[in-house]
């Protein structure tokens, strides 16, 4: 029997997770809880390899995001660690700039990104050999030279995206044939979900990350997770500003 072109995506990542498990441990999925991140807390789970699961709780996720949790622990019986923003933090950038100062300037935008979810980040991250994202290299412009293997050099680690080759329509074709459970906001136009005011559902035909920061220019579309350029210093200074150090 031939093997589908879904059937070998699915080996070969499957192959490349198992290699992170046994030559990267400790080593995490980042999830997003977002379709590409439940293909891949799929593969881990089902197959009980040794990667451990986290998400950012930014304290301004949908409802329908923040269920995720209880339905990975209810159909896999695991419970993703959650990782949330420092409150000093957030109540610093809210009494300076407003709640929804993001939507001002990309500049603000980005540092309500980085201590929501940045510095979050850094401490999920924190004595782990390697993290796995569910990034695909159809998603944006800004991810289009995506390596399935590559080194994370502001945080001192390997990074992989195992479905750096795979299709939107691949993503939906494995959790429609595993029975995957899934954001119910992606049956609502949103095939790219972050947190609730900076998402919006996208028209036929657009971009699927055009409804994130859709006000912005697409060049600018990331939320310093993935971008290796000083953000990390950067956010270090404002956590310890907000609690006085």
């Amino acid at each position: 029997m031939a093997v589908t072109p879904l059937a070998r995506l699915e080996a070969e990542t499957l192959a490349t997770l198992r290699r992170i498990a046994a030559d990267f441990t400790p080593a995490v999925l980042a999830s997003s809880l977002a379709a590409e991140d439940m293909v891949l807390t799929d593969l881990i789970l089902r197959n009980q390899l040794d990667i451990g699961i986290f998400s950012l709780d930014t304290g301004r996720l949908h409802a329908e995001t923040v269920a995720m949790f209880e339905r990975i622990r209810q159909h896999y019986g695991y419970q993703v660690a959650i990782f949330r923003p420092q409150a000093a933090a957030v109540e610093q950038y809210v009494a300076e700039h407003g709640l929804n100062a993001f939507y001002d300037s990309v500049e603000l935008r980005h540092a309500c990104c980085e201590i929501r979810k940045v510095e979050p980040l850094a401490r999920a991250l924190a004595g782990k050999k390697a993290w796995v994202t569910g990034q695909r290299r159809s998603q944006s412009m800004t991810r289009s030279a995506l390596d399935v293997e590559e080194y994370d050099a502001a945080r001192s680690m390997s990074k992989f995206n195992p479905l750096a080759d795979w299709s939107e329509q691949d993503v939906w074709d494995y959790i429609h044939a595993h029975q995957v459970p899934y954001n119910d906001l992606h049956d609502h136009g949103y095939p790219s979900i972050g947190c609730e005011p900076c998402t919006r559902a996208v028209q036929p035909g657009e971009d699927v990350r055009a409804g994130r920061w859709w006000w912005e220019n697409p060049d600018s579309k990331e939320c310093g997770l993935h971008l290796v350029d000083g953000k990390l210093i950067r956010i270090k200074a404002i956590v310890a500003t907000a609690e006085g150090k």
